[in-house]
């Protein structure tokens, strides 16, 4: 078994474990289905989670959101900041970051599904005074999998004590929010 594998799995007790009326997972096709919509492939990770796990509603706090769906989805929110970010001269939201999960108060977690580990980002629209959007976006962490780690670990800085400890990571500005925002990748 691969780390992933391992990783992919421990997922899966905690979601199980933690909701008893856990959505199912998505099939093949609609995977195909989402990165159709999408215009790119989902990050593999993130496509196994969705697969072998479930169709969203397992992870930290409000949980991640559906893959598809009429209501909030991760091709819908994407598909929908997206277009409201093509041609204007300010864009907010990059291409190839798929929203997986709002924090609430418009906040939004992140997979660049375009950088090889699938950064987690951090989207926080209350820094915005105009102009660029890029002082909004955080990089939350390095890799999808170490995301997961901190999350089964509960060592994020979204845990509810995690400002009580002395070991707590919070999210960094975004050092490529300004290049793919005004690149439109």
């Amino acid at each position: 078994m691969t780390d992933i594998d391992d990783l992919v799995q421990r997922v899966a007790v905690r979601a199980a474990s933690e909701s008893e009326d856990l959505p199912a997972p998505v099939s093949n096709t609609q995977i195909a289905e989402a990165e159709a919509q999408l215009g790119f492939a989902l990050h593999p990770l993130l496509a196994r989670l969705y697969r072998e796990v479930a169709d969203g509603g397992f992870g930290p706090d409000y949980r991640l959101l559906p893959l598809l769906g009429p209501a909030s989805s991760v091709a819908g929110e994407y598909l929908t900041r997206r277009e409201a970010s093509v041609g204007v001269e300010h864009p907010e939201w990059p291409e190839g970051v798929v929203p997986i999960l709002t924090w609430g108060c418009a906040m939004y977690a992140g997979v660049d599904c375009l950088s090889e580990g699938g950064q987690v980002l951090l989207f926080e629209p209350n820094p915005y005074s105009g102009g660029s959007w890029d002082q909004c976006w955080f990089l939350d962490s390095a890799s999808l999998a170490a995301w997961l780690e901190t999350w089964l670990a509960g060592t994020g800085w979204f845990e509810e004590d995690a400002f009580d400890r002395d070991d707590l990571i919070e999210p960094q500005p975004w050092d490529q929010a300004a290049s793919r925002l005004s690149s439109g990748a």
